[in-house]
């Protein structure tokens, strides 16, 4: 930061940013609030809009792109999200501010209310389709016994009790996408900590292993709108979980679909798989 060689990019609302951010940081609301439809015209204006908001906050393909938001326990592992994006897009040095701008002021730093507007630069998109997965992916995937399907929407989504965190009925549909096991992302926040932080990489490994899933498998995590899928991406990378997609568009985008199938009643994945006492 001292050097300008970075941008810090805040992606909470407009109001706690001007309430106070980190000096010089770069207000992005967008990476949190954009809801991602995955069709080819979808990405496309997804790719458009975040290339020209990146650019905006000075991003050049040189400056290293921090993203951070209050902690990374709240607004559903926005912070995260902005991470996974920035990769997506192709972006070549990008980090997460670990704990968030609660970290930030435990540490000593300081923070201003005076809005940021840096110089326009061009931002350069190399889409890495890899870490993405579309909904005709994600319908394929469901008859491919490879891969596995990972939930880690809050209970009551899981269960069927409400469509999205916006609301019970935000989506026309409530269940879970057919095959999924379920990990609330919270389980693998350690919030005992001054700052919340991810739990350790045999932790995570543990509450993996509970419901089948090796760092072997592959994996596609959904959630909403891919924020929380995002945060358990990232705990899960750093347990050494290397064959890790996103379903962006999430529950918002399936449920919207009549012809895509979703399983309600008691879910099937819902129970851990605990060692067989014999």
């Amino acid at each position: 930061m001292q050097a300008g060689k970075a941008v810090l990019i805040d992606i909470r609302d407009p109001e706690s940013y001007q309430a106070g951010h980190i000096v010089g940081a770069v207000n992005v609301p967008d990476v949190f609030s954009y809801l991602a439809q995955t069709s080819p015209e979808g990405l496309q204006a997804l790719q458009a809009q975040f290339a020209e908001l990146f650019g905006n906050a000075g991003l050049d393909g040189e400056k290293v792109a921090i993203v951070y938001e209050d902690a990374l326990n709240t607004r559903y592992g926005g912070s995260c999200r902005g991470f996974w994006l920035l990769q997506y897009l192709g972006y070549p040095k990008v980090g997460i501010l670990d704990g968030g701008l609660r970290a930030w002021k435990a540490f000593g730093g300081t923070v201003d209310i005076a809005t940021v507007t840096p110089a326009a630069a061009c931002f350069p998109v190399l889409p890495q389709a890899e870490l993405l997965v579309t909904t005709e992916q994600m319908l394929a995937a469901l008859a491919d016994p490879t891969i596995k399907l990972l939930d880690n929407r809050d209970k009551d989504e899981w269960l069927g009790e409400s469509s999205s965190p916006y609301g019970k009925d935000f989506a026309p549909r409530k269940g879970r996408i057919p095959g999924a096991v379920w990990l609330e992302w919270y389980e693998l926040m350690d919030t005992r900590k001054p700052v919340a932080a991810f739990k350790s990489a045999s932790q995570v490994r543990a509450l993996a292993a509970e419901r089948g899933l090796t760092p072997d498998d592959e994996i596609i995590i959904y959630c909403f709108k891919g924020a929380r899928a995002a945060n358990t991406y990232v705990a899960m990378k750093l347990a050494g979980f290397d064959k890790l997609r996103i379903y962006l568009g999430s529950w918002n985008e399936w449920s919207r679909d009549e012809r895509l199938p979703i399983e309600t009643g008691l879910p099937k994945g819902a129970v851990r798989l605990l060692p067989l006492v014999v």
